[in-house]
């Protein structure tokens, strides 16, 4: 083996570690993770999630999608700006469903497809939806567009089939958009894209680094230094504007538009992994503070129309945070926000260990990304509402014969992907435990020796949660489990011997650990009654809502015609005794009595109220006048 060969071998291998697979021992990247994926087919859930992912697998990535239609965008053009993305988006989250499943049939589905896409690749090396002779960037939104043709292929690469062609067919179109893109004479790429700031060009960044980090090539990561110095944004930079703490509402040069900003930024975490300067992780931190203290709304999602940027589809950080309760807003909370958010969250956890981002993962994996799925599987919505009409499958997007298909409900299935990826995690200490659906994983000890985890719970109907210990031989290592910021009594046992456990931290259970060994851990599950938060742009009642554990209660008209009555709820202390009862409708999860000064009234949890049906929801409960 060649000493050239030697390098890329190693860097393939660090490349691995950051698309799902485990690090090489024998390179040493600038920046570590401090949590890592487990190897694909590591944790298989049981129920809950486990349910959501077959539904959506079952009726979307292998049912309906039809992948040959979107790549006949690429071979024939495309009639609306930006379809080029779709492929993409579709392929990227079936990938990431095999790394979970290794279903044969998606296996099949996906390399079809790919062959497919590949036999339109262009002379000059592009796979795109513009011709040679109007590249780059055509009429728009064409480097986005390959932004999502990268992502794609490179995830089937890595997850699905380590093909030679593919990783070639990624090559070349890194190559010539790197031919086209640039200084000058090449087009700068602020000048390349359909906004007004040209953001979404710039998101391109996060393939390039992956390229970068699969085969070692200087000229990745020389565009990819290009691309970060021109700040992200025509008018703006947002690095500079993340370190200076700039509130997202006003980042941007006036197009703070959720999905793509968040989209950047998840380039600058691979930045920041590849180069090690300080400045991207204070710029990562500080927008991921900002965007949770902001912009996130009880259901784990952000963005909307009002009251500063109307007609923009939900899509824009507008404060969302503070202005959940506004009536005016009708568009908010689009799913592919949502979902790059849970992404972004993502690299939070990996980078820095820090459970608040487990936490908002967990918050909008249970209310807001499954909540915005179809009850049958075959989408998602593409815009979430607390109050009135939950759900809207109208949006951006493209109709193929009775077949609507929309960037949220491509994006959808991807956070769904995403929830065994970062479930249980590693460390050098010993496996994360960040969120407790009932599993069994397959793992190591760190020094190597064979590990299985139990976790045994029906979470979140109640909070117990039981982890048993398969292990061959006795081993000291470290354990931690997420006690979430909400659980504020919490109860933590290691063979009945209890330990502390801090909401907001993750308890480290650092012990000899031997086979037979069990974790019981019992999380808080009061509801508790929050207010809706003042300050906002607008006047009008105030408004209550429900939490318990993690779950957002609501009122559903599908079961109580009075669902957007005024109530003054019956508290103590913060917290209301909910009362569990039998669901109404076979399709609702979870139904609660819930005391109010004039008898009980029925919630049910946020993602099972059915809205697709043109019934509506009450998550704000509005409060009685006295």
């Amino acid at each position: 083996m060649t000493a050239r060969t030697l390098h890329l071998f190693i860097f393939a291998f660090f490349g691995l570690s950051c698309l799902g697979a485990q690090a090489s021992d024998t390179f040493s990247p600038p920046v570590k993770d401090q949590l890592t994926p487990l190897p694909a087919g590591s944790l298989h859930f049981k129920g809950g999630f486990e349910n959501n992912i077959e539904n959506s697998l079952a009726h979307w990535n292998k049912g309906v999608l039809p992948y040959a239609d979107l790549v006949q965008f690429f071979r024939t053009g495309r009639p609306q700006f930006a379809l080029g993305e779709m492929w993409g988006k579709a392929v990227r989250s079936g990938a990431m469903l095999y790394r979970y499943t290794h279903d044969p049939e998606l296996k099949a589905i996906l390399s079809k497809t790919v062959a497919d896409l590949l036999s339109t690749k262009r002379a000059n090396g592009s796979i795109s939806c513009v011709d040679i002779s109007k590249q780059p960037d055509g009429p728009g939104w064409e480097l986005w567009e390959r932004k999502y043709v990268l992502l794609g292929l490179e995830e089937y690469y890595e997850q699905v089939a380590q093909d030679p062609a593919v990783l070639q067919a990624i090559k070349d179109e890194a190559d010539c958009t790197i031919r086209q893109i640039g200084p000058a004479p090449k087009v700068s790429i602020l000048e390349s894209g359909g906004s007004g700031t040209r953001i979404e060009s710039s998101t391109i960044l996060e393939p390039i680094l992956r390229l970068y980090k699969l085969t070692g090539e200087q000229r990745y990561l020389d565009f990819a230094k290009y691309i970060v110095s021109q700040g992200g944004a025509k008018g703006a930079n947002l690095v500079e504007e993340a370190v200076k703490n700039t509130d997202p509402q006003k980042m941007g040069a006036g197009y703070p538009k959720a999905y793509e900003m968040m989209s950047f930024f998840e380039g600058v975490s691979e930045y920041y992994r590849v180069t090690g300067d300080p400045k991207y992780h204070t710029a990562i931190l500080n927008l991921f503070h900002k965007i949770r203290d902001q912009e996130i709304t009880l259901i784990g999602n952000g963005g909307g129309d009002q009251p500063f940027s109307p007609g923009w589809w939900g899509e824009a950080w507008d404060y969302t945070a503070l202005e959940q309760t506004n009536p005016k807003i009708v568009k908010t909370m689009e799913t592919c926000s949502g979902v790059t958010w849970l992404k972004l969250c993502s690299q939070i956890a990996r980078l820095s260990a820090d459970p608040a981002a487990m936490d908002d993962i967990e918050k909008y994996a249970y209310n807001g990304l499954v909540g915005a799925m179809k009850p049958g599987g075959d989408g998602f919505s593409y815009i979430n509402r607390l109050n009135g009409s939950k759900t809207n499958p109208d949006g951006w997007g493209w109709k193929f014969k009775n077949l609507q298909v929309t960037c949220c409900n491509l994006n959808g299935p991807m956070g769904l992907a995403y929830l065994p990826y970062v479930a249980v995690m590693s460390s050098t200490a010993g496996p994360v435990i960040n969120l407790y659906n009932a599993a069994e994983v397959a793992t190591t000890t760190p020094s190597g020796r064979p590990l299985k985890l139990s976790i045994k719970t029906d979470y979140p109907i109640s909070g117990k949660i039981s982890v048993s210990i398969a292990l061959q031989e006795a081993e000291r290592f470290t354990i931690r489990l997420r006690i979430p910021a909400w659980s504020a009594e919490t109860s933590l046992s290691v063979n009945g011997k209890p330990v502390t456990a801090i909401a907001g931290t993750y308890a480290p259970l650092d012990r000899l650990w031997s086979g037979g060994d069990k974790i019981a851990l019992n999380l808080d599950m009061r509801c508790r009654l929050i207010n809706a938060p003042h300050g906002s742009d607008h006047e009008g009642d105030a408004f209550q809502a429900l939490i318990r554990g993690p779950i957002v209660l609501s009122r559903d008209e599908n079961i109580d015609p009075d669902y957007a009555k005024p109530v003054s709820i019956i508290s103590r202390d913060g917290y209301v005794d909910v009362i569990p009862v039998s669901p109404t409708l076979a399709t609702t999860h979870l139904q609660f009595k819930v005391p109010t000064q004039t008898g009980f009234i029925q919630m049910v949890d946020y993602a099972s109220v059915n809205n697709w049906n043109g019934k509506h929801i009450c998550t704000w409960l509005p409060g009685q006048r006295h």
